[in-house]
C-alpha cells in the first residue's frame, strides 16, 4: 500500500507526519494508493483540490486543535492502513464558477464548500440574481451572498443563517451574508443541476470580490456558478464517523 502524507503546520500534525512517515513510508502522490491528511480542515481541502489533478482518495486525520468536521479521529499510528482498507468513501462535486472583471478579465476556479461574493467597501455589494436564467432577484443588497454545496452547508453557510443538508438532498443552497435588501429573503435551496448568474450592479461605486475555494478576484462584474459534476473528489471515512452522519448529527447540536 502506497500513501502520500500531508500535514499542516500545527505541532500536534507535525510530530504525527515524522511518526507515520518513518512506519509507513512517503509515496510520491503520483504513485500513491491514498493521500493521507494530518491537520484540520483547512489542511483537507488544501489536499482535496490537490486530488482532483490525481483522482487519489482522501482520508483525513485529526491532529489540530480546530474542528476538523472532515477528519478522522487519530487512534494509533499502527492501524492506519486497517482503517484505509474499511473506510466507507464519499464522492463530493465541487462548484464551478466563470466570472469577468470589470477590465474584462476572465476567472475559472473550482470549490468544494462555497462561492462568495463581497462587497470591497464599506458600501453594501448590489447583485441582480439569475436561476436558470430566470431573474429571481432584480437588486439584492447587503455584504453579499455565498452558494453551497450540502458537503459546505455546515460551514459559512450555516454560519450566516443558510439550512444545513443532507450529502445526499441533490441540491445547492444559496444564502445572504447579512442581506438589507429584500427585507425577507435570507436563502434558497435550488436544485443541483442550477445555473446560478449574479450581475454586479454599480461597480464603480460598490465593488466586489468573489472568493473561491483558494481563489480570489477582485473587481468582479458578473459571475455563473454551478455544480460540475465531471469533477469528482473521493474522500474515505471510518465507518462510524460518515460524513453523511455528521451532517444529520450537526443539526441537533446546541
Amino acid at each position: 500500500m502506497k500513501i502520500f502524507f500531508s500535514a499542516s503546520h500545527s505541532l500536534l500534525a507535525q510530530k504525527a507526519f515524522v511518526e507515520m512517515t518513518k512506519r509507513y513510508g512517503q509515496s510520491d502522490p503520483r504513485d500513491a494508493d491514498y493521500f493521507v491528511v494530518l491537520g484540520g480542515d483547512g489542511q483537507v481541502l488544501n489536499t482535496l483540490y490537490e486530488s482532483m489533478e490525481t483522482g487519489k482518495p482522501v482520508f483525513a486525520i485529526r491532529r489540530t486543535e480546530s474542528v476538523g468536521f472532515l477528519c478522522n479521529k487519530f487512534n494509533n499510528k499502527d492501524d492506519l492502513e486497517q482503517r484505509l482498507v474499511r473506510a466507507q468513501s464519499v464522492t463530493l462535486h465541487p462548484l464551478r464558477i466563470e466570472a469577468e472583471t470589470t477590465e474584462g478579465t476572465s476567472f475559472s476556479a473550482l470549490a468544494i464548500n462555497e462561492v462568495s461574493i463581497l462587497r470591497e467597501t464599506p458600501q453594501a455589494v448590489r447583485l441582480r440574481i439569475l436561476i436558470d436564467g430566470i431573474e429571481r432577484i432584480a437588486k439584492f443588497s447587503g455584504d453579499g451572498i455565498l452558494v453551497a454545496t450540502p458537503a459546505g452547508s455546515t460551514a459559512y453557510n450555516h454560519s450566516c443563517g443558510g439550512p444545513i443538508m443532507p450529502l445526499n438532498a441533490n441540491t445547492l443552497i444559496m444564502t445572504a451574508i447579512c442581506g438589507f435588501r429584500p427585507r425577507n429573503w435570507s436563502y434558497a435551496v435550488l436544485p443541483q443541476d442550477a445555473a446560478i448568474e449574479i450581475d454586479i450592479l454599480e461597480t464603480n461605486k460598490r465593488p466586489a470580490r468573489i472568493e473561491a475555494g483558494n481563489a480570489v478576484l477582485h473587481n468582479a462584474v458578473k459571475a455563473k456558478i454551478w455544480q460540475d459534476r465531471a469533477q469528482s473528489i473521493t474522500l474515505l471515512f471510518d465507518p462510524d464517523q460518515h460524513l453523511g452522519e455528521r451532517i444529520i448529527r450537526e443539526q441537533f447540536m446546541l
